[in-house]
Parts: C-alpha cells; sequence; structure tokens
C-alpha cells in the first residue's frame, strides 16, 4: 500500500473511533461549533469532538504543526475531507479565524502573533469577526472612514462598520482602519485586531427579511488599540485585506459545494412521493434536482482544482470571485428548489411542522450569499476584467 493509503486507513479509523454518533449526519442551526470564549454546544458530544479535532490540529489540517495545525500535505487534507464526507461528520469548528485570519496571518503576521493567535483559532478558544464594510462605503471598501490616530504605543479608533457577522459573539475582531488621512484611498489603509471587549466598542444586531440575522453594527468609540496588533506594514493594510478576501470568497462559495441538512431529493420524496418506478412523481422537479447535483459535484471538483492550484502557487488572484459567484447562486438555487419540494409547508413561518419556518427563513437567508463578500456584479466586474479579459471591463 502507499503512504496515502496508509493514510486513508488511518484516518478513517481513527474517525470511525473518535467521532461521536451525535455529530454525524446532517446538522441543524443549533449543532454548529463557533468555539470561543463563551461557546455553546448542542451536546457534550459536540465539545468532545472538537476536543479532538483539535488536538490532532485537524480543524486546520494544513496549517503547520509549529502553530497547532494538522500539518498533512495537500493530498492528505483531501483523503481526510472526503473521509470526514463518508461518514456525514458535521464540522468539528466553525471559524472565521480558520478560514480567513489564519491564512492572512501566516502569510502577514509576525512570529510573535502567529504563536500568540493561531494554536488558539485550532483549538476554538477564540472566535473573531470582521470589519470591513462601513455604511458609507458601499461596494469600494477602500473608502473606509473608520480612522486610527496615532498616540505612540498605540492608536486610537473611531468609527463604524456594518454587516459585521456574528460582532455581538465575537471574542476579537480584525478591522481595516485608515491611518493615514492624506494618502491615496488604498495606501492609507492599515490591519488591525483587538479585542472585542475593549472599552469603545459596541454592538447592534440588524434584523433581516428572514427574522434574523448574523450581522451587526459594530461602533467604535476611543478604542485603544495596541501597535503590536497591526499586521502587515503600516499604510499598507490593503493588501493583507485582498488576500483575506480571497479565502473570504472562496468559503462563502463552498456553500455551493457543502449543503446542510437533508438532501433535496429527501425532501422533496417526503412531501411529493414517488412513482411506481420508485422515482419522484413530478418529472419537472425531478429533473431541476438533477441538474443541481450535477452542477454541485462539478463544482466541487472544481474546488478541489482550484485548492490544487493555490496549493502550487499557480491559482489566479481572482479565481476567488468564480467560486464565489458560482456557489452563491448554486446555494440559492438549492433552496428554490427546497421550497418547490416542500409544498405548503415550506411557506410556514413558525409552527412545529416547520421547525418554526426554518425551510422559508434559510431560503430568505441565501439571498444574502449574493451581496456579503462583494456582491455577484462586483465578482462579474472582477472576472470580466481580470479572468476573460473583457474589452472595456
Amino acid at each position: 500500500m502507499s503512504e496515502l493509503d496508509d493514510f486513508r486507513t488511518e484516518t478513517r479509523a481513527w474517525l470511525e473511533a473518535n467521532c461521536p454518533l451525535e455529530c454525524r449526519g446532517p446538522a441543524d442551526e443549533g449543532a454548529a461549533i463557533w468555539g470561543g470564549r463563551n461557546a455553546v454546544f448542542k451536546t457534550p458530544a459536540h465539545k468532545l469532538w472538537l476536543d479532538r479535532m483539535a488536538a490532532r490540529g485537524w480543524t486546520a489540517p494544513e496549517w503547520p504543526t509549529e502553530y497547532g495545525g494538522g500539518g498533512l500535505s495537500r493530498e492528505q487534507a483531501k483523503v481526510l475531507t472526503s473521509e470526514l464526507r463518508r461518514i456525514q461528520a458535521q464540522p468539528a469548528l466553525n471559524s472565521f479565524g480558520v478560514w480567513m485570519l489564519g491564512p492572512a496571518l501566516l502569510q502577514f503576521g509576525t512570529e510573535e502573533q502567529k504563536q500568540r493567535f493561531l494554536p488558539e483559532i485550532v483549538r476554538g478558544e477564540i472566535r473573531w469577526c470582521q470589519g470591513y464594510s462601513e455604511p458609507g462605503a458601499g461596494s469600494d471598501l477602500a473608502s473606509i472612514q473608520t480612522r486610527a490616530e496615532d498616540r505612540g504605543d498605540h492608536w486610537i479608533v473611531n468609527g463604524q462598520k456594518i454587516w459585521t457577522s456574528y460582532a455581538d459573539k465575537a471574542d476579537w475582531i480584525f478591522c481595516l482602519v485608515r491611518t493615514d488621512p492624506q494618502a491615496p484611498k488604498h495606501l492609507g489603509i492599515s490591519f488591525v485586531l483587538f479585542d472585542m471587549a475593549t472599552p469603545g466598542v459596541t454592538t447592534r444586531p440588524i434584523t433581516l427579511i428572514s427574522g434574523k440575522s448574523p450581522f451587526c453594527e459594530t461602533f467604535f468609540d476611543d478604542v485603544r488599540v495596541e501597535k503590536e496588533n497591526l499586521v502587515g506594514t503600516l499604510n499598507r493594510g490593503w493588501d493583507v485585506a485582498k488576500h483575506l478576501l480571497a479565502h473570504e470568497r472562496t468559503m462563502i462559495g463552498a456553500m455551493g459545494e457543502v449543503a446542510a441538512g437533508r438532501p433535496v431529493g429527501q425532501v422533496a420524496a417526503d412531501h411529493i412521493g414517488l412513482d411506481e418506478a420508485g422515482r419522484l412523481d413530478d418529472p419537472m422537479l425531478r429533473a431541476r434536482i438533477a441538474e443541481l447535483e450535477v452542477d454541485a459535484a462539478a463544482f466541487r471538483l472544481a474546488m478541489e482544482r482550484v485548492g490544487d492550484q493555490v496549493k502550487a502557487k499557480q491559482a489566479h488572484p481572482a479565481i476567488a470571485s468564480m467560486l464565489k459567484y458560482y456557489g452563491s447562486e448554486l446555494n440559492k438555487r438549492r433552496h428554490e428548489l427546497l421550497m418547490a419540494a416542500g409544498g405548503h409547508e415550506a411557506l410556514e413561518w413558525e409552527g412545529e411542522r416547520s421547525r418554526d419556518g426554518a425551510m422559508a427563513r434559510d431560503w430568505l437567508r441565501t439571498k444574502a450569499n449574493s451581496i456579503e463578500g462583494g456582491t455577484s456584479e462586483i465578482q462579474l466586474n472582477i472576472i470580466a476584467k481580470h479572468l476573460l479579459q473583457l474589452p472595456g471591463a
């Protein structure tokens, strides 16, 4: 057997022995593990699952072992992913630290910053939020107005962020601030980290059309930020921001690959029934579901290919926009089909049968997929200009 075959055998055995039964199969929102100082776990088994995966570094499998990661090769990480998928294991950790900040720290952080933050991220001991968007900036992220005033060994930050996902639950924030208001807008920005418990930080949740939301308004009033928490070069935070955005867009796009809950076909079969041949008793809906599944499988392979290209440093910087756009639209299609498959029960807003209107609320929530992380229109502009190099783009 090859070394990779040996790794698969060992990984399969370890997962079978260590992934609790409660952490297998479709997960509802309450089962998601976000970690942090005020972590909430649906069951003790979910806490155990996080601890076991973190102990192996498998919450960040390709990160270096010296920072708590798994130290796996790209090929080993793909084996781990496939084995997790095989047993329908729920994610051991959902983390903006793993998905976004970690890669930025690995690229731009000091050794002290890596040693301080990365192991905590791997263990799920610190929960992060992202301070990018501002009320007056729209899609022009570089137009931020939140300012950091130099006070010697620290800055005083004043301003406001919006659409800050889970800001009311986060421990720390990675934030773009303007440190040189006289410089061209892309050059006077810095990337800083600070504790959300710092005096002067306040948050206010924003309720969406679905009736709930992860988003918040976040306000900074004379917030002290230590200069040791500057990531990258002063006034060159845009470089860090772009690197992180690529990972964020890939993360959002991955929603098109990984679907929470039961497959669309099973939901449709429960509500519509099967014909004499054992097929979904609605040929038009059956064809649409089949088309979705084929597209999702193709997208999953595309994600794997791009991952390989990134590891080999051969990926185009704008490829993340393609993944974000297609993944967002694919997830929206999935929930449109779930609504069609659910019949009248899908329209219920609350009640025991509809799990408090989860199907309708989740469908409405997907509308934000094509806005957050850069709108679909912005992604298409990037694709046209940088990937397709269309005239006039």
